[in-house]
């Protein structure tokens, strides 16, 4: 079969065989030399930016830097002013990969990156996802994600489809009659593995579930399904194996920067350490020991068009104890930084802690296919979500108490039945907002 899709990145700039190879020498050296390694990237990168770019010269405020503590960390706000202000010399948007963050941390930005780095990104991306024995250039994808609606956009996307070998499930509207209609799709196609949105993949796996149907009983090619960009609860994993009769993969990746990590075939939530430096941060910017929670801060190895050194992606997490530097394993992401709800007593919660509590109750017996949770005020929330029936008194009592008895007593709650829940443009699904400035 020709490969289309790694002739796709060729044509396009990408440097795949080199990138390939550097991957494969990276991957090379063994556990013992691989700090040694990292600590020469980082060197090299930082020298890098302070000799060739002004933005990140004016951010340190010198030329030089004597220790990786005394560099600033980077957030989104840093990035909100024109790309031509923040690209390198000798890079121009005719010569790099341009692309738009999601903004679901709600500031959205304008990023690039040099094709080789770009290519390393696709050649790790091909590795991860070969562990699990996907093929990008023969394996046929079920693709469960957003598409833009304009006629331009959405037939640009359904090229990149063609060229991929993907088919595209739109997770604007699934109602029953979209679901059903997926399904057959599922019985009429040999697809390979299932990639695309959390909440779209596990709202196709409840309407399985209230069939009786495991999806590999109806398409025998299905072999592994991959979720990503948004969080994957312990129990809609078991639910996704339950009803996909296959295994699933958890992704965590930025668009900015590469993939973050990938699961590996012993269910290792494994960092990628080849092209980025991952660390775990405190309030005040000291690292933390694996094991601790706080603030993912990321460094991306080989950008040399636009720099993310000592990057604030937005998201709390914990590297597990057994990490090494060559192999770093994540052992939990906790959620987004500016997901947190403050109390009336001055609590801060991440939001999700609503998300987890309410969902166990709201789950129960099925009726709820999907919730999201709004902090409109200090003290009151909505719960907004998608049933059969209306939740009744018991129901709504059961998750009054149960965050009096987690969280803290005195807060309001509204909620508000709806035909289907906004996503974002992308298609993703927000599962805790705070409305308060």
């Amino acid at each position: 079969m020709f490969p289309l899709f790694d002739f796709s990145l060729l044509i396009n700039g990408f440097p795949m065989k080199e990138a390939k190879a550097e991957l494969q020498k990276i991957q090379a050296i063994p556990e013992q030399e691989f700090e040694a390694f990292i600590e020469n990237k980082k060197q090299e990168i930082v020298e890098y930016h302070l000799k060739n770019n002004s933005s990140y010269q004016n951010l340190v405020g010198k030329t030089s830097f004597n220790t990786w503590n005394d560099l600033p960390i980077m957030t989104k706000a840093a990035f909100q002013k024109p790309l031509m202000e923040r690209l390198s010399t000798g890079f121009s948007i005719k010569n790099v990969y341009v692309n738009k963050t999601s903004g679901s941390s709600g500031d959205p930005f304008i990023f690039a990156k040099d094709k080789f780095s770009h290519a390393l990104t696709w050649a790790n991306i091909i590795n991860r996802f070969g562990w699990h024995g996907i093929d990008f250039n023969s394996s046929y994808q079920a693709r469960f994600y957003g598409i833009p609606l304009d006629f331009i956009g959405n037939r640009k996307e359904r090229f990149k489809d063609f060229l991929t070998k993907r088919f595209r499930f739109s997770i604007f509207d699934l109602s029953d009659i979209v679901l059903e209609s997926f399904l057959q799709q599922f019985e009429t196609k040999k697809f390979d593995y299932i990639n695309g949105y959390s909440s779209s993949i596990v709202l196709f796996a409840k309407f399985l579930q209230q069939k009786n149907i495991v999806l590999k009983t109806i398409c025998p090619t299905l072999k592994v399904c991959v979720v990503t960009s948004e969080m994957l609860f312990d129990e809609d994993k078991i639910l996704l194996e339950k009803q996909f009769g296959v295994a699933v993969v958890n992704e965590y990746g930025a668009s900015e920067l590469d993939l973050i990590a990938f699961q590996n075939r012993d269910g290792e939530w494994q960092v990628n350490s080849e092209t980025l430096f991952v660390e775990i941060l405190d309030d005040e910017n000291n690292v933390l020991p694996n094991g601790k929670e706080g603030r993912i801060v990321i460094t991306s190895l080989f950008n040399k068009a636009h720099p993310f050194i000592r990057y604030d992606i937005g998201d709390i997490g914990i590297l597990d104890e057994k990490s090494t530097t060559k192999k770093p394993i994540l052992k939990k992401l906790i959620g987004r930084t500016n997901d947190i709800a403050i109390l009336p007593s001055g609590k801060k919660s991440p939001g999700l802690t609503f998300y987890y509590v309410t969902k166990s109750i709201i789950e129960d017996d099925g009726n709820v296919k999907e919730f999201v949770i709004k902090q409109t005020k200090i003290d009151t929330f909505e719960i907004e979500y998608v049933s059969k029936t209306e939740l009744n008194q018991e129901q709504i009592q059961k998750i009054e108490a149960a965050i009096a008895l987690y969280l803290e007593k005195g807060l309001i709650f509204t909620f508000i039945r709806k035909e289907k829940l906004e996503r974002s443009k992308s298609g993703k699904l927000k599962q805790f907002v705070s409305l308060l400035k």
